[in-house]
């Protein structure tokens, strides 16, 4: 049975947790593997809405196993915060693994990251402001703080103050802020310790074993290939790797036990935050866009901002991810035009561009090139199968399917756990 690694093939926000839950019944494992508490999932269970910031969408399946793995930027209060919403809605969330190797996060970093950002001013990324970006930088420092580190508090009192001897520097003598207290930290770290015990363990040997046994694992991405600290539009990215290479590091798993890298694509883009985006649209279609589809942040609570489908990203996520399929989302959020224009290249001074550019400065200043595909006005919410759709339904898929370098394997029609046609079972 298959390793399989499920990530966002645009800027994040694609669809990942919808992705996630149709595969639940049928997977043994889910995984997060980077990323904290700044990305968000939504999945839809009959009626009910479940958003989900750090725990890995399987969470919600009741025979799979959901694991936080070592690659991922834990806020110990959130944790807690969001498995008690769920143990309150009734969800058993008793199987949660937690890798002992995670990065912790603590009031200092959201600190020093929400200052930091104010006093970037224009120049600010757009970060949430929730500590990821400099827990990350204390990891890469080695001054950062594991969840292991809970329970020796010699070791997690000496950490603090190796952390804070600097970051109180900066806070004092350059933003002007209080320095913060390392025994206060120490202890309000310590008060979680117990709580989250039950759930601590070496899940590099668990997953590495399930897989060895032939269970099947399924690997989740917190955000896009586009946000990507190596491979994304640098500098407006995320802290991590959430393309499928780190799958292997965030979880410890090597890249020959992964059979397949499923790349998550909306029918058209959002981006939130700031950063260059083609394709943004800033008239009555990006409007309707954002209106139709949802579009507002599940963490940030910020409006995403719309564009058309760029094809140029989607060839270039097949390539550094090397997918071998894709799922298609929100195909039901185009339903009603007439036309509907795709970006199949761009244009940067003066010359047609088909893959993306590695400068940032041509990025900029890429503008797309539009080719027009024919709209459907029929409802799609109710189509069971490819062939239920709309001819020209069916055309627009084709096409991106063409362009994007990847057979879609499944497609999304609406927000529930069962509005999604499966073309290709990805657990072949």
């Amino acid at each position: 049975m298959p390793a399989l690694v499920l990530l966002g093939a645009q800027w994040g926000d694609e669809g990942k947790g919808k992705a996630t839950d149709l595969l639940g019944g049928s997977v043994d494992y889910v995984v997060r593997y980077q990323g904290g508490n700044n990305a968000g999932h939504t999945v839809v269970v009959g009626d009910q809405k479940y958003a989900l910031h750090l725990l890995p969408s399987g969470i919600l399946s009741p025979g799979c196993t959901p694991v936080i793995g070592n690659g991922v930027v834990v806020d110990p209060a959130v944790l807690l915060s969001e498995l008690s919403g769920l143990n309150e809605r009734g969800v058993d969330t008793s199987k949660l693994l937690l890798s002992g190797n995670a990065h912790l996060i603590t009031p200092y970093h959201t600190t020093v990251d929400k200052v930091t950002e104010r006093f970037l001013g224009k120049r600010k990324i757009g970060t949430t402001g929730r500590g990821i970006g400099p827990t990350y930088a204390d990891k890469i420092n080695r001054v950062g703080i594991r969840v292991q580190d809970l329970y020796d508090e010699s070791i997690l009192t000496q950490k603090v103050e190796a952390a804070l001897d600097f970051k109180n520097q900066i806070l004092a003598k350059l933003y002007n802020r209080r320095a913060i207290d390392a025994a206060q930290i120490v202890d309000e770290m310590l008060g979680y310790a117990e709580q989250i015990k039950p759930f601590v363990a070496d899940t590099t040997l668990i997953l590495n074993n399930a897989i060895d046994e032939g269970k099947v694992v399924l690997f989740e991405g917190g955000q896009g290939t586009l946000l990507d600290v190596d491979h994304g539009t640098y500098p407006f990215v995320t802290s991590s790797n959430p393309t499928a290479g780190g799958a292997c590091t965030g979880t410890g798993v090597g890249p020959t036990k992964i059979n397949r890298v499923i790349g998550i694509l909306k029918a058209y883009t959002t981006r939130v935050g700031a950063g260059p985006f083609p394709t943004e649209l800033f008239d009555k279609d990006g409007e309707a866009l954002r209106t139709i589809g949802g579009e507002r942040g599940v963490t940030t609570g910020r409006d995403r901002r719309c564009g058309w489908f760029d094809a140029v990203i989607a060839r270039y996520a097949t390539r550094v991810n090397g997918l071998t399929d894709f799922f298609l989302t929100k195909l039901d959020v185009l339903t009603g035009w007439e036309q509907i224009p795709v970006c199949v290249a761009y244009e940067i001074d003066g010359k047609r561009v088909e893959e993306l550019p590695y400068s940032q400065s041509d990025f900029h200043h890429a503008k797309p090139v539009y080719e027009m595909l024919p709209g459907w006005s029929e409802d799609i919410s109710k189509a069971k199968t490819f062939s239920d759709l709309p001819k020209n339904a069916q055309a627009y898929v084709k096409a991106l399917e063409e362009m994007s370098g990847a057979p879609i394997s499944a497609i999304g029609v609406g927000p529930g756990r069962d509005e999604t046609i499966e073309i290709n079972s990805f657990l072949s």
